[in-house]
């Protein structure tokens, strides 16, 4: 036997019982008490503004109160187990509901000491003699202490298995309805906004956030989430856990960020990428962007790419080129020849001078150097291509595009 639980003396348990009824025939002042001291130790606003969480409160300070009372009346000082009572799991889950949870230690602790108090009021008031004081007071008050910290592992167990079932039930809606407008079937859009708590009307940007193969560490996906809504200046977002290492997400933007700012404010989450979507309109943006997104985290996954940022756009036609990557893979060797391993540098020169649209000034100024230096890299180019670059510069853009990504660190 657990010798802290062995049952004290008779004089002991008498007193504990003497100290109980006491408690009892006060009880509506003491809950009165213990109400308050709750409450001013809560923080939850939402507990102290709502009359039927001030109420539901009042019960579950009652029901644990009573409860530790009848316990110490039928066995003095011995350990009470924990309160398992209908009305207070209902408290719980209404807390859930309203993203709170039930360790809630400032409330805990306030009624815990209103009532410790309440109850040395009542040991002086029992007895003079202060070998039986001390003895009453340790068996008291761990009993009460181990009351509470028990009472608060149950009830925090009951509450984690309630998220636990609210969560998947909500994700398995929602996974539900994704699915229907992804793949296009009829479904209302009242309905289908009621159950994923957004809007479908204007625009849509979707975004997949994914971990690195071997991170398990699923918690920085919530954080890049938040990264991504606070870079779109967006009101809300829509998430979907996807799978354990993989979050959908849905944002009210017309625009996606910019790679670079992207990948500075993710520099703090590692492991973690970003694939967007298009911006995209209503119920078919919807899909559309999401499609788009996952378009550009495939490109990714086919080329090897160690991106940790790629946009929908600036990929669209490596995806069209990487649907077959043999064929890809040759298509590079046969337009770029030798430029296809040549320096970094000189292939980002040649990309970015078409993307200037041939203008070598323009060019020297994006790269931050002088236009002599762009034009002998121009030439030393097209010493390595095939054919002269001005003759096929779509050609070479594309191919330079998928060895760019496939290049990126």
């Amino acid at each position: 036997m657990d010798p802290l639980w062995t049952r004290p003396s008779d004089r002991i348990c008498e007193l504990i019982r003497v100290v109980t009824e006491g408690m009892l025939a006060s009880s509506d002042e003491i809950i009165d008490e213990l109400q308050l001291a709750s409450q001013q130790g809560t923080r939850y606003p939402a507990i102290v503004d709502d009359p039927e969480f001030v109420q539901a409160d009042r019960q579950m300070g009652k029901t644990y109160l009573f409860h530790w009372l009848s316990s110490n009346l039928q066995d003095p000082g011995l350990r009470v187990p924990p309160c398992v009572d209908s009305g207070v799991r209902q408290y719980a889950r209404d807390a859930v509901r309203r993203g709170m949870d039930m360790n809630d230690l400032g409330s805990w602790r306030g009624a815990q000491h209103t009532m410790w108090d309440r109850w040395v009021d009542g040991c002086f008031a029992a007895t003079s003699d202060l070998t039986e004081l001390r003895a009453l007071i340790k068996v008291s008050e761990r009993s009460v202490s181990t009351f509470i910290d028990d009472s608060i592992l149950e009830l925090n167990a009951y509450v984690d298995q309630e998220r636990t079932e609210l969560v998947r039930g909500v994700n398995a809606q929602r996974q539900a309805t994704v699915q229907l407008l992804l793949e296009g079937a009829p479904i209302g859009r009242t309905l289908a906004e009621t159950q994923l708590g957004y809007s479908l009307a204007g625009s849509h940007l979707a975004a997949i956030i994914w971990l690195d193969s071997n991170d398990d560490d699923a918690t920085r996906l919530d954080a890049a989430a938040e990264v991504v809504l606070r870079l779109c200046d967006a009101p809300r977002r829509l998430t979907l856990n996807a799978s354990t290492a993989t979050l959908w997400l849905w944002l009210p933007a017309g625009v996606a960020p910019q790679v670079q700012r992207c990948e500075a404010a993710l520099a703090e989450l590692p492991g973690v990428h970003v694939a967007f979507g298009r911006p995209a309109r209503d119920l078919d943006g919807f899909r559309r962007s999401h499609l788009d997104a996952a378009s550009a985290q495939r490109v990714l996954a086919r080329v090897g790419s160690a991106r940790r940022v790629v946009r929908y756009e600036d990929v669209a036609l490596v995806a069209v080129l990487t649907t077959d990557m043999a064929q890809a893979d040759q298509f590079v060797a046969d337009t770029l020849g030798d430029l296809a391993t040549a320096d970094r540098v000189l292939r980002e020169t040649v990309l970015t001078y078409v993307r200037e649209r041939f203008n070598g000034s323009s060019t020297a100024e994006r790269m931050f150097t002088h236009r002599n230096t762009i034009e002998r890299r121009l030439t030393r180019a097209d010493q390595l291509l095939p054919q002269p670059l001005a003759d096929d510069a779509a050609s070479v853009v594309a191919a330079l595009s998928l060895v760019a990504l496939r290049d990126s660190p």
